[in-house]
């Protein structure tokens, strides 16, 4: 029979009920934004749009963030569903990254519905609170525009340079710019750049304690 140190079994306890809350919270956010995006927010005329929702362990330390789903997204319903989320997949591989420390998202979870940016903004402000993780990979300008956005009612958050690499963002948090990944796959010059910025993940993953 194996025993477990009481500390590490203490601190496995705490974990879960932290795992529970996140799961919870999580399933509250999904429900919210499919809410808005069935219901009738669509501008007169245009389809209804199915919502975009994060995918990926709710307590990851990475949180993977594009701007906005491609269609391949936009059709499951799912954030880096399609090429996007199998290039990521092979990367962190190659990183040894454990899939389960990552967690994707869209700044825009509901594309083409008139809730306004706020409300945008609103969720991802959430989502990343109950995630908390330890970096964001913010892919291409406009995602690191949207950290941004959240950083001017937060006084504790630095504003992000559009330079790539690894930044300093708020106490316990750091931003890992990168180039856009959808566009990165367009042609190899770019997918090669998309490496060479992602890569230094690998070298921040690797210096990280265990929980």
């Amino acid at each position: 029979m194996t025993y477990l140190h009481p500390h590490r079994a203490d601190l496995d306890e705490v974990y879960q009920r932290y795992l529970d809350r996140a799961i919870t919270d999580i399933n509250e956010l999904a429900d919210e934004i499919i809410a808005h995006g069935l219901g009738r927010n669509a501008p007169l005329g245009e389809p209804i749009t199915r919502p975009v929702l994060g995918t990926g362990h709710p307590l990851a330390s990475i949180f993977l963030l594009k701007h906005r789903p491609r269609q391949a997204e936009r059709d499951e319903g799912v954030a880096f569903f399609g090429r996007a989320g199998s290039a990521i997949l092979r990367s962190a591989r190659r990183l040894n990254i454990d899939p389960l420390e990552l967690y994707g998202t869209n700044c825009i979870k509901c594309p083409g519905l008139s809730v306004g940016e706020d409300r945008q903004l609103h969720w991802l402000r959430r989502e990343l609170d109950i995630v908390a993780p330890r970096v964001v990979v913010a892919m291409g300008g406009e995602a690191v525009e949207q950290l941004n956005l959240l950083s001017v009612a937060d006084p504790a958050t630095a504003p992000l340079p559009p330079v790539l690499g690894l930044h300093a963002w708020r106490e316990g948090l750091e931003v890992l710019v990168c180039p856009d990944i959808d566009d990165s796959l367009e042609s190899p010059v770019n997918k090669r750049s998309f490496w060479e910025a992602f890569r230094e993940l690998g070298e921040w993953y690797g210096q990280q304690p265990p929980y």
